[in-house]
């Protein structure tokens, strides 16, 4: 149900709206079925694409391959899509094709779940206060388990949901943070496991919770609900969330072909302007409407969970093991922070993991990491639709970052697990200030570490 005070404002929307001028106005968006693709939902169920004049239709996708390979053919004009894939497939990594985005989705929203095994045996290792474990829990904790696998010769294995996905670099993260090796890549070799302490490996969300339940994998990380159903159905504990391992960090973006954009910028614009609206009313009044975007997303054309779960970590709480209930207010972030600007940072920070860990084989100066981040990330146009969301009342000054030139202040180290501060103008630096990875120089051959 939408609520009357969501009524009301969308007929003052469609009363002031200026109707931009738009060249496609029937668009199908692709989407995974995880709770961070609201914005796309709440646009759709509270008529903010009408508003702009578009039509929209929302199609579920099977997995994040399929989805981005759509969106390159023209099957889908735009898409929800990990920050990645869109700077994986311009540097033609894996899939080649040009995705810009004018539109970030979200912050944090992850988790890393183990098995209830792996648990029992992290918990020796984890420190307690008032009966309940201190968390943030470090990967320190989990390193004497994977040792204990290894001694038995039995491989420790991960989940993550793609190689370009947030989760693949903010699972490898936490476990070198913990001194436990979790593989690189290289040009002849696309498993990401060689000298791997942890072996990680892809595998669809919404199937993360049944392939730990038969021991397939030992731990997996991924975006709600899928943490949340482990909890729920007895079978892991989740142990961290992103927002713990690097505070407001970013997640989704919202993908488009440069071709589609360069075709249709007011359309463009039309569903930039729709999504930043989508994102206010998901944060506005400290989260007031989030029991009701949870009902929006229980519905089984979106993402299809029961509500309950979705609510466990979207209304700002998050259950780590069963009953251990605890408030992080900002696990889900759509809007505040200026969640929806897409930072040059953000995708550098991208860039600097696939090349500590060899999705980029070789090298590159900082100039280059700069350069592809704004071939990409387009903040110009997110900034021309919201001043005209500005113009028409529907936000505030205040809420986007107008003077920003792209890039963040450089996040604290007591911001990040690790305690390595980050810079995203810096990137050779970061990557080599990085205890675990490739340094400059260095490439991977065969098996082996060499140069740098």
């Amino acid at each position: 149900m939408i609520g009357a005070t969501a009524l009301l404002g969308m007929a003052v929307s469609a009363a002031q709206a200026d109707m931009l001028d738009v060249e496609k106005d029937e668009l199908t968006f692709g989407f995974i079925k995880l709770t961070d693709m609201a914005p796309l939902a709440v646009a759709k169920e509270l008529h903010y694409f009408e508003d702009e004049g578009l039509y929209v239709t929302l199609e579920p996708q099977a997995n994040w391959k399929v989805l981005l390979d759509r969106v390159i053919t023209g099957e889908l004009d735009g898409a929800h899509m990990l920050a990645g894939q869109p700077l994986a497939a311009t540097i033609g990594f894996g899939t080649e094709a040009h995705i810009v985005t004018p539109f970030s989705m979200d912050l944090n929203g992850n988790g890393i779940t183990v098995s209830t095994e792996v648990w029992e045996m992290m918990k020796e290792h984890v420190p307690v206060e008032d009966g309940k474990p201190v968390h943030p829990i470090k990967a320190d904790a989990l390193k004497p388990v994977v040792d204990r696998f290894r001694s038995e010769g039995r491989p420790f294995n991960m989940g993550m949901v793609f190689p370009v996905s947030t989760h693949n670099y903010e699972l490898r993260y936490w476990l070198a943070s913990g001194g436990i090796h979790p593989g690189f890549y290289s040009p002849t070799d696309a498993s990401g496991q060689i000298k791997a302490e942890a072996l990680l490996s892809v595998t669809p969300p919404p199937q993360m919770p049944a392939t730990l339940e038969a021991g397939t994998i030992h731990g997996y990380c991924v975006g709600e609900p899928w943490n949340q159903q482990a909890v729920f159905k007895g079978i892991g504990v989740p142990v961290i969330t992103d927002y713990e391992i690097w505070k407001n960090n970013p997640e989704k973006v919202f993908g488009l072909t440069a071709e589609f954009v360069e075709e249709n910028p007011n359309t463009t614009l039309a569903i930039t302007k729709a999504l930043i609206r989508a994102a206010k009313w998901l944060d506005e009044n400290d989260n007031a409407n989030r029991m009701e975007a949870v009902e929006i997303l229980s519905k089984p054309e979106y993402v299809g969970a029961d509500a309950e779960v979705i609510a466990n970590s979207m209304t700002g709480t998050f259950e780590y093991e069963k009953g251990d209930k605890r408030a992080v207010p900002d696990f889900n972030v759509f809007y505040r922070y200026f969640a929806t600007y897409p930072f040059y940072s953000d995708a550098v920070w991208y860039l600097t993991q696939m090349r500590r860990w060899g999705q980029i084989s070789e090298t590159r100066p900082d100039s280059w990491y700069d350069e592809v981040a704004k071939s990409v990330y387009r903040p110009d146009l997110y900034l021309e639709a919201a001043r005209m969301l500005v113009e028409e009342g529907h936000v505030d000054e205040a809420d986007f970052p107008w003077d920003s030139d792209g890039y963040r202040a450089p996040t604290p180290a007591a911001d990040i697990i690790d305690g390595v501060a980050y810079d995203g103008r810096k990137p050779n630096a970061y990557i080599d200030s990085l205890p675990i990875g490739l340094k400059s120089g260095q490439t991977v051959e065969g098996t082996e570490v060499v140069g740098g």
